[in-house]
């Protein structure tokens, strides 16, 4: 069993872990406040929009998966935004645009914003639904004041992303070296405290007139104009028309318990599908590089129905009861060789710039979030003077009308997002995230299966080290990264099962930023959080 390089956060009444401790701490003061899990989401998340604004904010979209203990229900919030009525494979053909929508720029800015009403649709849930007392200007008080008074940059703002050169290097384009460099560049944080003032004016709008202030009003027009002028199809009318969506959670039986993740258009069904496949072996007696191999073949095989099925489900051709179903979980398992890997094809690239938040209370709510741009700094387009970069999310919309995922008006993309939690007896034991792109569902198995089969505590499960097969920021491949601290004969081993393996660093956060909480069948709650971001669990 790893030892973990920080203690385990413990605490009787609440818990919030997420990849910057001044998030973790905005949701902390919800919870001191007097309010309850998803009010400390909606604090974390707000706050998290401006102190780790290269990976989430107001521009992006945000998934939440919440279990109200006031109803023993378990719902999932979908704050995901819709392609522009404008968008569509013609559309980018009439403009040069034949084989892939560009990754930055205003081509790549093709989706409404979803972060600002997921935000105010879970408040309404919690004042309505769950008796919460806290108001709205409470929960983004701390978003404001660290965008108006500035906080400093962390370790990992003040370094170009070296896997993302178009975005701080010589390719980039024009529209990120005049609005993006000048404030968010590496070497302008270290200047001195990061003050977003335009941001700030935004959220000041937002906390005085809810969402209408930035999907009906001036903020609208002016994000509108902005990126129409940099080529994006946006339009104010995309803005007034979106809505986000609540649906019903994916769930899958594992061990004593259920595992339970977003539906589509999220690859939520990618890690239930690989804890099924998982399910039917001795997980808790495979030797490290067993474990390894069978849940990098479970990602495999569960990928396949991802990239052939998954868009937005009002497009799907086959339904995720269809594929989470017994029998089609036990022909992917009779497919797995423990001997040997299963030969992949080439890829595509897939973004993994994300935040996951998770957090708990004492009367037993709980939420797990899912926050993101996409990329790194998103699409790159900081919006006019509203200070909102917007996402690239919709740039990973196919122009080929074969895809399942192929772009059309009015569609929501694939999502990498997918928050999730394990509940036995129908009540949240292990609530649980992760940012990573293709490594999400990698990730989300690793914790899980560590947590219920291996016995790891909280934070040795999130410290414990990883693998990634595929794709993730950017880079279109197949192979199996594995971080520095494993061992020469595990990467032998795979090797020799036919895995192309290649070593990452000891600590790298190309695999994650993983958050979780426990909460133990006697009381308390155990946090783990990410020593591969800025974070921390903090319990009250």
């Amino acid at each position: 069993m790893p030892s973990t390089r920080w203690l385990e956060s413990r605490a009787p009444r609440g818990m919030v872990a997420s990849p910057h401790v001044l998030a973790s701490g905005s949701g902390v003061a919800a919870l001191r406040a007097g309010g309850n899990a998803l009010d400390a989401a909606i604090a974390a998340a707000a706050t998290m929009a401006v102190v780790y604004p290269h990976t989430n904010g107001v521009g992006g979209d945000n998934f939440w998966l919440i279990y109200d203990a006031t109803s023993s229900r378990l719902t999932a919030l979908c704050g995901a935004g819709r392609s522009a009525r404008a968008a569509s494979i013609e559309w980018y053909a009439g403009r040069g645009i034949r084989d892939a929508i560009p990754a930055r720029g205003g081509p790549a800015a093709v989706t409404v914003p979803g972060v600002v009403d997921g935000w105010w649709q879970a408040h309404q849930y919690s004042t309505r639904r769950m008796g919460s007392a806290l108001p709205w200007k409470s929960l983004l008080a701390d978003a404001v004041a660290y965008a108006r008074e500035g906080f400093s940059a962390s370790g990992g703002q003040r370094v170009a992303p070296p896997r993302e050169p178009d975005l701080f290097g010589p390719t980039a384009i024009p529209e990120i070296k005049r609005d993006l460099w000048p404030l968010y560049h590496p070497d302008a944080l270290t200047q001195g405290p990061l003050v977003q003032r335009d941001l700030a004016l935004t959220l000041e709008a937002v906390r005085d007139g809810g969402p209408d202030a930035f999907y009906g009003g001036d903020i609208a027009r002016r994000i509108a104009s902005a990126a129409g002028q940099a080529g994006s199809p946006l339009a104010v009318e995309d803005f007034a028309e979106h809505r986000s969506d609540w649906l019903e959670p994916l769930r899958i039986a594992y061990r004593k318990g259920h595992a339970a993740s977003f539906p589509p258009p999220t690859q939520g069904m990618s890690a239930l599908a690989m804890l099924g496949v998982a399910d039917g072996f001795d997980v808790a007696e495979l030797d490290e590089a067993d474990y390894v191999h069978l849940l990098v073949e479970a990602a495999k095989l569960a990928f396949e129905d991802r990239d052939r099925y998954l868009t937005d489900p009002a497009w799907m051709e086959k339904s995720p009861k269809e594929l989470l179903a017994p029998e089609r979980i036990a022909q992917l398992r009779s497919r797995l060789d423990m001997k040997r890997a299963i030969p992949t094809a080439p890829a595509g690239a897939m973004g993994g710039d994300t935040v996951a938040i998770v957090t708990a209370d004492a009367q037993g709510n709980a939420v797990s979030l899912i926050q993101s741009l996409y990329f790194t700094w998103g699409s790159g387009l900081v919006a006019g003077d509203t200070g909102v970069a917007l996402q690239n999310r919709g740039s990973f919309f196919s122009l080929d009308p074969k895809q399942a995922n192929a772009l059309a008006p009015g569609k929501r993309t694939m999502h990498t997002l997918m928050p999730s939690m394990y509940l036995e007896g129908g009540r949240p034991r292990f609530v649980y995230g992760t940012m990573g792109g293709e490594g999400q569902p990698q990730t989300q198995a690793a914790l899980l299966t560590r947590r219920i089969d291996r016995g790891l505590g909280p934070q040795a499960c999130v410290e414990a080290p990883r693998w990634l097969y595929g794709r993730t920021w950017g880079t279109p491949s197949r192979a199996l990264n594995i971080e520095g601290r494993y061992s020469r004969d595990l990467v032998a081993d795979l090797a020799a099962r036919g895995h192309e393996v290649k070593m990452g660093e000891e600590w790298d956060d190309l695999f994650g930023h993983a958050q979780c909480i426990w909460l133990d069948p006697d009381g308390g709650l155990v946090g783990g959080s990410d020593p591969r971001a800025d974070g921390a669990a903090l319990g009250y």
